[in-house]
């Protein structure tokens, strides 16, 4: 009996953006900024509506949401990229990809699930704006 040959993965290596160092702080640099202003966007929207009473209506409590679902999606894949950015060696565990790809495909179908609850919203606003309290109470 022939003994099969079975290799396991066990790590993935990160390609990046550029191999010249040169680049790899300004890359850095330039994702950091964009992650921290999308943080602090999505936190200034849910601090917003959270504090003001005027805002809690349906459309802000969804808008609320979404900005909460933005904020972990975008923290599901961005840190692990600025610590490869910087790192010497590029690799991701195998367990450590599985698990962001998970939380990244939740997230991602949460966000398409509060769209399509806000898309209704707005709908039932412009198309039955006399019956739109009715409906949208429980």
């Amino acid at each position: 009996m022939e003994s099969a040959n079975h290799t396991g993965i066990a790590e993935f290596v990160l390609l990046g953006l550029s191999d010249d160092p040169q680049l790899q702080p300004l890359f850095f640099g330039l994702f950091l900024c964009m992650y921290l202003v999308t943080l602090l966007g999505n936190l200034l929207i849910i601090l917003a509506v959270s504090f003001n009473s005027h805002l809690h209506s349906p459309m802000y409590f969804f808008l609320c949401n979404l900005s909460f679902v933005e904020l972990c999606l975008t923290s599901a894949t961005i840190p692990k990229m600025l610590v490869n950015i910087q790192a010497q060696r590029k690799d991701i565990s195998y367990r450590g990809c599985l698990t962001q790809v998970y939380f990244l495909m939740i997230f991602a179908r949460m966000d398409n699930f509060l769209l399509t609850l806000m898309a209704n919203d707005h709908f039932v606003a412009i198309c039955q704006s006399l019956n739109y309290t009715v409906i949208m109470n429980p």
